[in-house]
């Protein structure tokens, strides 16, 4: 006859698969993440920016407004019209890296971020 242990009831299973067991990110009324791209998104019909691109802008503190947003869309337009795929987009003292097939902005730099001055991966410019 197999004997039960009685310090087996003292164990605890960590359930991983259970989502209702995972911490709220969000404190002190911050966006998450999510809600910031769906936002960004929303606001420009035309051009998406990636996760890795709302990133950099947060971390290298690149804001855009509407006009901004505007003039990335009329960029895109112009580097689809040239058969342009990958674009370097510069406007003022920021670049952008955008898919122009997705017309997605996929990373951002400002001055301090360019201090090599290459960008790889793309096969066209706009300058605006």
């Amino acid at each position: 006859m197999n004997k039960i242990n009685p310090q087996v009831s003292n164990i605890r299973i960590n359930n991983r698969n259970n989502t209702n067991m995972q911490p709220n990110i969000q404190k002190n009324n911050r966006k998450s993440f999510d809600e910031i791209l769906h936002q960004i998104n929303k606001e420009s019909n035309d051009v998406k920016f990636s996760k890795h691109a709302v990133q950099r802008m947060g971390s290298r503190n690149i804001n855009l407004d509407k006009d901004e947003v505007k003039r990335l869309e009329n960029a895109l337009s112009k580097a689809e019209n040239k058969g342009i795929k990958e674009a370097l987009i510069l406007m003022d003292n920021k670049a952008f890296i955008a898919s122009v097939k997705s017309k997605t902005i996929i990373t951002t730099a400002n001055p301090d971020g360019m201090n090599e001055k290459v960008f790889t991966n793309i096969d066209g410019a706009v300058i605006i």
